[in-house]
């Protein structure tokens, strides 16, 4: 039985792999955050000791290992984005490896260092990256694999998830803590494409606002135009008048690529991989950061080149800025 400590357990993401470290026949010891609202333990770990301080959280971790001889295998991440690397560090400082959600850090450099860290300790930094074992997924990028080598495929990109006010008090509404729209919620698509399309070519942004973007991506076998945005209003009509908040779409050479079901078990299937030694480590996440990083300090070109449609429909009720 592997044992198990959470950072985070108090946000969206973290159902996920409370089911997950229970799915794998894992023990969770302890968990932190800020915010004590985390009755969904009960659900899953009801003796797991619970801590709102950081200062006491790392104290009991260091009693565990050192006055009770308990050993943390892992320690699970689901924080701000901008405080990944620093409980990554904290993971692998008392002899475990890290479980972090997506994006593993905000910029590549911080990887640099990361491995140095890695190295040095023993430790293993692991990254969630489920669409990869999203079985669709899987599928297709066996079917691009097998197809004829010299074959270019056209990918338009789609993903509207409506956010209300709350989102820019947030910290997910702060370029620096978030990393930007592109990041927080397209850093999972660039992975899956890049993992699919193979090594990015060039990297293009035509609009970037605070709740929007829109650019061209190269890669080697794919031409791909994407768009995401948190606005409401960008919603298509026919999509909002079933009461649907979120939009995804995904087209290659035109076709639909349907991959809206599957997703229920994933963190489960990424944490057993990981605890067999074969989960996604830092090569996998550097170019998915990479291209996010491109994206956030690139200056927009505006609607010249090839630009996805929906960012010419988003210009006609939204000036053209690049910062909020």
């Amino acid at each position: 039985m592997k044992q198990f400590a959470l950072i985070g357990a108090s946000g969206y993401i973290a159902p996920r792999h409370l089911k997950a470290i229970k799915e794998t026949n894992s023990n969770l010891i302890t968990a932190l955050d800020p915010f004590d609202s985390v009755g969904v333990m009960d659900s899953y770990f009801p003796n797991a000791d619970f801590f709102t301080e950081f200062e006491r959280f790392d104290r009991y971790v260091s009693k565990l290992r050192f006055d009770k001889a308990i050993h943390l295998d892992y320690v699970s991440i689901c924080t701000p984005n901008y405080l990944h690397d620093s409980h990554i560090r904290f993971a692998l400082r008392h002899g475990a490896d890290a479980i972090c959600e997506k994006p593993l850090v905000l910029n590549p450099w911080n990887l640099d260092s990361l491995s140095k860290i890695e190295e040095i300790s023993g430790r293993k930094i692991y990254n969630i990256l489920q669409l990869r074992e999203h079985k669709t997924i899987i599928d297709l990028k066996k079917k691009i694999d097998s197809s004829d080598p010299n074959k270019i495929y056209d990918v338009d990109l789609t993903y509207l998830t409506s956010r209300g006010n709350w989102y820019y008090t947030s910290w997910k509404g702060d370029k620096t803590k978030s990393g930007g729209i592109a990041t927080n919620i397209g850093v999972h698509f660039f992975d899956m494409l890049n993992w699919i399309f193979g090594d990015l070519i060039s990297n293009v942004v035509h609009i970037h606002t605070h709740d929007r973007a829109a650019g061209f991506l190269e890669f080697k076998r794919a031409r791909v135009r994407w768009f995401l945005s948190i606005n409401e209003d960008l919603i298509p009509p026919q999509i909002k008048s079933t009461g649907q908040r979120t939009y995804r779409s995904i087209k290659i050479d035109g076709k639909d690529l349907e991959f809206s079901d599957g997703f229920t078990d994933l963190h489960t299937t990424v944490y057993r991989k990981i605890i067999s030694g074969n989960g996604y480590g830092l090569s996998e996440a550097r170019p998915a950061i990479e291209i996010v990083s491109q994206i956030r300090t690139m200056k927009p070109v505006g609607l010249n080149g090839s630009y996805h449609n929906f960012a010419k429909k988003s210009l006609s009720n939204h000036p053209f800025e690049n910062t909020k």
